[in-house]
């Protein structure tokens, strides 16, 4: 094990050991070093790669302090990972995707208020006149993140937002293939929110599982992506299709 991970394993041990508890000030860097047996320069790469995944944060002028290890910000890092994901890791991304969502639509169709309903309403009916690509990406986000939000589980919500990010969707949805695709979208997307409306948890699940499995059914066929180019008006893309995004 290089030196480095050494002292990034020396360093999580404490925070395990409740030797460093979340939010606590880290020991002076010499001080530390010494206890650690470690050289300060190899102490200094240890915090800046525990500071890059969230488990550290320099506070300048005042210290280093552990975080406070929620799981939703420990989650934020894997979202540059989701971002980059190509072909197979992309779709194996997805069928985690499909795992979770389903079951939290679900759980949701009990408790979305009906102030949760209409403003999922207002999302669909601003997605259907979005301008551009980005726009309508934007609206199916909010959309689907608005009804896991109502289970009220932050760590759910993370891990489905990573799951499939907004650079992902945008990337798919530019794809010459699947041009005529957000009719579908559209109508998916209706068929959830009817569930919803009608407070059937079983049919929220299916539909919801239809969705994702569409989307999982285009990468399957279509592994290597399309480089994006401009983002065309969504008026130029919409038509029947496979839905291709989620």
């Amino acid at each position: 094990m290089a030196v480095t991970d050494e002292a990034i394993a020396s360093i999580k041990t404490m925070i395990l050991a409740g030797d460093l508890a979340p939010g606590s000030r880290l020991p002076r860097e010499e001080d530390l070093a010494v206890q650690l047996g470690l050289s300060r320069n190899s102490l200094r790469e240890a915090v800046r790669a525990l500071t890059a995944m969230r488990i550290l944060v320099v506070r300048q002028g005042d210290g280093t302090y552990v975080s406070s290890l929620e799981p939703e910000i420990l989650l934020e890092t894997l979202a540059f990972a989701a971002d980059v994901s190509r072909g197979r890791t992309a779709l194996q991304l997805l069928q985690v995707r499909r795992l979770l969502e389903p079951p939290a639509t679900e759980w949701a169709a009990a408790l979305l208020t009906p102030g949760d309903l209409l403003a999922l309403r207002g999302i669909l009916d601003r997605s259907r006149s979005a301008d551009t690509v980005e726009e309508f990406v934007a609206l199916d986000i909010e959309f689907h993140l608005r009804i896991v939000e109502a289970v009220g589980n932050p760590v759910l919500s993370m891990l489905l937002r990573v799951l499939s990010t907004r650079t992902q969707r945008v990337r798919i949805v530019r794809g010459n293939r699947i041009r005529r695709s957000l009719d579908s979208v559209h109508q998916e997307h209706e068929d959830i929110l009817r569930a919803l409306e009608a407070r059937d948890p079983h049919l929220a699940a299916s539909t919801a599982a239809v969705h994702v499995a569409a989307v999982e059914r285009w990468l399957e066929a279509n592994p290597a992506d399309e480089e994006p180019g401009e983002s065309p008006p969504v008026a130029a893309t919409a038509g029947s299709g496979d839905s291709v995004i989620g």
